[in-house]
């Protein structure tokens, strides 16, 4: 017997059959920006793992990326979407965090589990959200990521 490495959010229907409130889902181009990623020279980078209203992590579509490519992304996520001049905080925060402390990225595997299903629509606030779950490369659904975590204390 395999275990399964994430669970997919279930409804009941009128009818008593439990329906999928999830769907696995690839995050590309135009789908992928209007959930939240950002296109920074051809790397798709997202926050997630939002602590204080604020990213902890950031996760990159694929593999091979350079900590400058990772660590410029992640910049410009925070300027694009929080309108911070740096990664580590806005620009009335002193901050005397060292970019090169900055974790390195890491290869990684993760699932993307977009609510609510297509075909089981629930109408409620989670309509349109993602979330992700780091999955065994061999893991169904499994897609190819690169995740950077962001220095604790680096509001």
């Amino acid at each position: 017997m395999q275990t399964v490495p994430y669970t997919i959010n279930l409804r009941e229907g009128e009818d008593g059959v439990d329906y999928p409130n999830e769907a696995l889902w690839t995050p590309t181009g135009k789908d992928a920006e209007e959930s939240g990623f950002i296109t920074f020279h051809g790397l798709l980078i997202a926050g997630v793992g939002q602590e204080d209203e604020f990213p902890s992590t950031f996760v990159a579509l694929g593999h091979g990326y350079t900590w400058t490519a990772m660590y410029q992304g992640a910049t410009t996520y925070m300027q694009r979407i929080y309108g911070w001049p740096s990664l580590h905080g806005p620009l009335e925060e002193a901050t005397s965090v060292d970019p090169a402390r900055t974790p390195l990225p890491k290869g990684r595997h993760a699932v993307f589990i977009r609510h609510p299903h297509p075909a089981h629509p629930c109408g409620c606030e989670w309509d349109g959200q993602w979330r992700i779950e780091y999955v065994p490369e061999a893991g169904p659904g499994a897609v190819a990521v690169t995740v950077m975590d962001r220095l604790a204390g680096a509001r």
